[in-house]
């Protein structure tokens, strides 16, 4: 049954819906309970009464009926009882509309929410800002085909639906759990504004009261708010991934310690490890995203090995892109973007970054940015389940497989200059090179909080401004050229040296 906060109930099932896989893994972290993220479509055991099941339905890129399709297959035979939650994309695409009709199919309705308050992206009026800019005047859609919608209503299309104010969510739980039951009566969907985790949370609360006939359509920020609530009422455990509710950050989003938002068994068991693995890491950034740029660069400063890929050769069918790793170090892999934007090739040139890392000649631990380059390397390698152990900073969730390596899954828009350094420095605590870089300080054990926070943000040189990140120019000193192969390399860059960034399609 669905439980009624903070009130017994009997242990909660949930399942979770997503279109690509690192929008899979923020969910699964989210959830604040055990389980696990299957590479679907396709059969799986629903997930056990206090568990989670997070099914990556890899539908992003699929055409608007076939995307459909594979929701209403994932619906059936589930379980009486099991709470419901579609993940979206905070930022509107996807098949967004098509996948809802068919999720709201077989349900007295949805309780929609598409906001990410910790990636700055609000919900006001029913319009989608973001950093409070509405969505559909930035360039956030720049790698797609159409424009972004105007409003969440836009966004869904047909499917009939009715705007809940900022006010109305804000005003007492009842009152909100009554709006949304006139509105689902009436026959149309809830789009609830949210400025706030807070915001999310009396939506979310408001959602379950209604009874297990309802389901919940919205971003990791409303599966967070849904795992605030299962977890606090589940007793969570302390092997569960993501924040206990005792535990907080001073870093904001993008904290800088890879110890922010990890389990208490993860963050000990990294200490202990004070030597990197014998496997090699490698970072593979398949996003257009302008940011990509300074985060590479962050990890060739501190001694990673940078290949940058050609497009046109990921792209042939078949063909199978040369790329070495160092037998114990990181190496970082990216797109020649020189050409701009690629529409239309994001799932052949993904398939071909796959191919390109299952040739290699050692296993290696994962880096994985962008859903579409998570899900086609994991394809080629013949993985079809993670499991979730803890979260480095907003949206980079840290996943084991089932032969134990280490991969990290990170939508391409997430994540600051420091990110992928971040990331490397949580994978590889021992790796010299790495912690002698100039990112933001970690947090010292025992200090204050706010002498913490004062460690990261007292300088401005290892600060990120707020709003997009800084784009380099490039350096002609330290830029590659493309070999006859199709790939560059540059073993050995020159302190925080710019390197070619990816500019196609974000995958």
């Amino acid at each position: 049954m669905l439980l009624d906060p903070p009130g017994g109930h009997d242990p909660t099932a949930v399942l979770a819906l997503a279109d690509d896989l690192s929008g899979a893994a923020e969910t699964a972290v989210a959830l604040l309970l055990p389980g696990r993220i299957v590479l679907g479509p396709g059969d799986a055991a629903p997930p056990p009464a206090g568990e989670a099941l997070v099914l990556d339905l890899d539908t992003r890129q699929l055409p608007g009926d076939e995307a459909a399709r594979v929701v209403r297959t994932a619906l059936r035979d589930v379980p009486a009882g099991t709470v419901l939650i579609k993940k979206t994309d905070s930022l509107l695409r996807g098949n967004l509309a098509a996948e809802a009709l068919a999720y709201a199919e077989g349900a007295e309705g949805l309780v929609i929410a598409p906001a990410l308050p910790a990636a700055g992206r609000t919900v006001r009026d029913g319009v989608v800002h973001l950093h409070g800019t509405p969505l559909h005047t930035t360039d956030a859609w720049r790698a797609e085909p159409r424009p972004a919608p105007r409003s969440v209503a836009e966004a869904l299309g047909p499917l009939a639906t009715a705007p809940v104010p900022l006010a109305v969510v804000r005003g007492s739980g009842d009152d909100l759990t009554e709006r949304l039951r006139r509105l689902l009566a009436a026959g149309t969907h809830p789009v609830c504004d949210a400025e706030t985790d807070a915001d999310l949370d009396a939506i979310a609360a408001a959602a379950l009261r209604l009874g297990p006939g309802v389901r919940l359509l919205g971003t990791g920020g409303l599966a967070a708010a849904l795992g605030r609530l299962v977890g606090r009422a589940e007793g969570r455990p302390d092997d569960v991934p993501g924040p206990r509710p005792d535990e907080t950050s001073p870093y904001g989003a993008d904290a800088a310690s890879p110890d922010a938002g990890r389990t208490v068994s993860e963050r000990v068991g990294t200490d202990r490890r004070r030597d990197a693995p014998d496997r090699p890491l490698l970072v593979v950034v398949g996003t257009a995203e302008p940011g990509a740029v300074a985060q590479i660069a962050q990890l060739t400063a501190a001694g990673a090995r940078h290949t940058v890929l050609s497009p046109e050769l990921l792209a042939r069918p078949g063909e199978t892109p040369p790329l070495a790793t160092e037998r114990a170090g990181v190496t970082v892999v990216s797109i020649d973007g020189a050409e701009g934007i690629r529409h239309g090739a994001a799932r052949r040139t993904a398939a071909g970054l796959g191919r390109a890392v299952a040739a290699l000649a050692h296993p290696t631990d994962l880096v994985l940015t962008g859903g579409e380059t998570a899900r086609r390397v994991l394809d080629a390698l013949g993985i079809g389940e993670l499991r979730p152990v803890g979260q480095i900073h907003h949206g980079a969730v840290h996943s084991r497989t089932p032969d134990g390596r280490s991969v990290v899954t990170r939508p391409g828009s997430y994540g600051d200059t420091w990110s992928l350094l971040r990331i490397a420095r949580a994978l590889r605590p021992g790796h010299g090179p790495l912690m002698a870089s100039r990112a933001p300080a970690d947090p010292v054990a025992g200090t204050a909080t706010a002498e913490r926070a004062a460690t990261v943000t007292a300088d401005p040189a290892t600060t990120t401004p707020a709003g997009p990140a800084a784009t380099p120019a490039a350096d002609p000193a330290v830029s590659p050229a493309a070999d006859p192969a199709g790939t560059t390399t540059n073993p050995a860059p020159a302190p925080f040296a710019p390197h070619p960034a990816p500019q196609g399609e974000v995958l």
